[in-house]
């Protein structure tokens, strides 16, 4: 298996997934390309909508770029949404100021499931795979870009719903009462994610990431018939190299403490950790099959450098000695925060590890 590739001037990132040496930490920030930025604030501005943004490649390779103008982040990420998939079968994607994500005709029933089927990800999707291409062209080489897609049980928690939830009712009563049709919503959505995932990858994504948002929402024995078994279908399909370098995988469950050493063996590279979980148990339970993402409170941002140090420093003695650690927090980066903590986060986790990496 080969190494990250040597035309990247920084590849801790991958070599980290990959759990060979790193001489510090790599580090980036879920939704570190976002509201808590004026600089993104003006560009989402003159796109006018959110769905604008995102499918205009000159807009979404702006705002891919500007947190690495500000900080010393050692990975890209698309900018995009995790809902693009079930927008191109027909939903009707549309976001409302406070509201979140919404759909203007959710599925609901067995025959509205049947009548989906996979886009294909170089039709309704192209503009981003034109927008991975553009922002890996504009990187130069400085750092990796991460693709991702949301998770099959949480984009079919969104069609259903349609839109967000705290309680999931409706895709849980699917779930109880029809658990064919939500098999078959759930298999023609791990057949589009894989095709999508592999697409940005073919434009060039050095990464991918699955995003399991509401999978700790289900049972155990639901999580692992309902989630896990279609991250697996994706992990299986996914083109793990390219060019001769390796295409690390990550997948991330939020609330999935539970069943780490289920995620870890889909086969992924790395697991995604969100901050209820101990880092250092972890790494005991699966750091030595895997990488581990991860995972400091989002919370902590809001406070101060001082704290964030604090923190940083407290996370990284957890995981202790050795590669195999990407740090990021336990779930996206809130609007609300001073970019100068964001700054006070990378710098010290550049500066704090180093001594782990001798």
């Amino acid at each position: 298996m080969s190494a990250a590739p040597a035309l990247l001037k920084n590849d801790r990132f991958l070599r980290a997934l990959l759990k060979q040496p790193v001489d510090r930490t790599p580090v980036w920030i879920m939704r570190q390309a976002g509201r808590y930025l004026p600089e993104y604030r003006e560009v989402r501005k003159q796109a006018g909508d959110f769905m604008t943004l995102c499918s205009t490649p000159e807009l979404a390779c702006e705002v891919t770029l500007q947190p690495l103008r500000r900080f010393d982040l050692d990975a890209a990420i698309l900018f995009s949404d995790i809902l693009t998939i079930p927008d191109a079968m027909g939903l009707g994607l549309y976001f409302e100021e406070g509201e979140g994500p919404k759909f203007k005709s959710p599925v609901q029933s067995a025959a509205e499931i049947a009548k989906l089927a996979a886009p294909d990800p170089h039709d309704s999707l192209g503009y981003v795979m034109d927008a991975v291409s553009l922002i890996r062209s504009e990187l130069n080489g400085s750092v990796p870009l991460i693709g991702f897609s949301g998770s099959p049980w949480t984009l079919a928690t969104y069609m259903v719903e349609g839109g967000s939830s705290k309680t999931f009712s409706k895709i849980k009563a699917l779930l109880f009462e029809d658990s064919k049709a939500t098999h078959q919503l759930l298999s023609v959505l791990a057949d589009s994610v894989a095709s999508y995932l592999n697409a940005q990858i073919a434009a060039g994504a050095q990464a991918v990431m699955i995003f399991d948002s509401w999978g700790g929402a289900l049972s155990t024995p639901h999580y692992k018939e309902y989630s896990l078994a279609y991250m697996q279908m994706i992990v299986d399909q996914l083109a793990r190299e390219k060019d001769g370098e390796k295409i690390p995988v990550i997948v991330f469950t939020k609330g999935g403490g539970l069943w780490l050493e289920d995620i870890a063996a889909t086969g992924c590279d790395a697991v995604g950790l969100d901050w209820t979980i101990d880092l250092s148990a972890a790494r005991e339970r699966i750091g030595d099959k895997v990488a581990l993402q991860g995972n400091m409170d989002p919370a902590v941002m809001g406070t101060s450098p001082e704290v964030i140090k604090t923190e940083v420093a407290r996370i990284l003695k957890s995981y202790g000695n050795g590669t195999g650690h990407v740090f990021n927090l336990g779930h996206g980066i809130t609007p609300n925060i001073n970019p100068e903590n964001v700054e006070a986060l990378v710098n010290a986790v550049h500066d704090e590890s180093a001594q782990y990496h001798n």
